[in-house]
């Protein structure tokens, strides 16, 4: 068997994140990702050596079955900060509840699993990069709140984005979508923005 098969490859990736999203803060063993995805674990291995670059592959995969980069567009086209960062939350934050499961997953599990962490790591570096991106603009437009650096500002944004609070907000406490993003765009604006 090919390690460049797609259709083995795309097989394995659907199972790890069906596994991933329907048992939050459950291990997913690659046995149990290559008997769902049908092929043998000698098959699986051959397209991922380990689960750190199965778990990064299955979330990319999906960024892009979810097209995350048309969803970031609005925040990459933003003609200033303010739009930016407006564009940013409102991306991120309606694409929390399409990855909540595989990120309650790898947050709970890389506690303990060096794999689940690194892919989590990978993750949010990537999102905070979107934060940098957002933070950066207002700084241009000299809209950044004084004595706010770039990266206290991005450390800021990054927590406010983050799958623990919509997890409270909207599962624990049962806020409606647009109520959490309301009131985060509003957080974010207060927060950060010069008057």
């Amino acid at each position: 068997m090919s390690s460049s098969n797609p259709s083995t490859r795309a097989r394995i990736l659907a199972a790890a994140w069906d596994l991933l999203d329907s048992r939050p803060g459950v291990a997913a063993r690659m046995s149990d990702i290559a008997k769902k995805a049908g092929v043998s674990r000698q098959a699986l291995y051959l397209h991922f050596p380990n689960r750190t670059e199965l778990f990064i592959a299955a979330t990319k995969a999906k960024d892009a079955e979810f097209h995350i980069d048309a969803r970031l567009a609005p925040s990459r086209a933003a003609k200033t900060g303010r739009e930016r960062l407006a564009a940013f939350v409102e991306a991120w934050g309606n694409y929390i509840p399409d990855i909540h499961g595989v990120a309650k997953t790898l947050i709970v599990l890389g506690e303990t699993d060096e794999d689940a962490a690194h892919a989590w790591a990978e993750r949010m570096a990537d999102m905070k990069e979107g934060c940098a991106a957002a933070v950066a603009a207002l700084a241009r437009d000299g809209d950044l709140r004084p004595g706010l650096t770039e990266a206290q500002a991005t450390d800021l944004l990054w927590s406010l984005l983050s799958v623990g609070l919509w997890e409270r907000l909207v599962r624990d406490c049962g806020w409606t979508q647009k109520a959490y993003l309301d009131e985060v765009q509003r957080l974010a604006r207060a927060a950060l923005l010069d008057g």
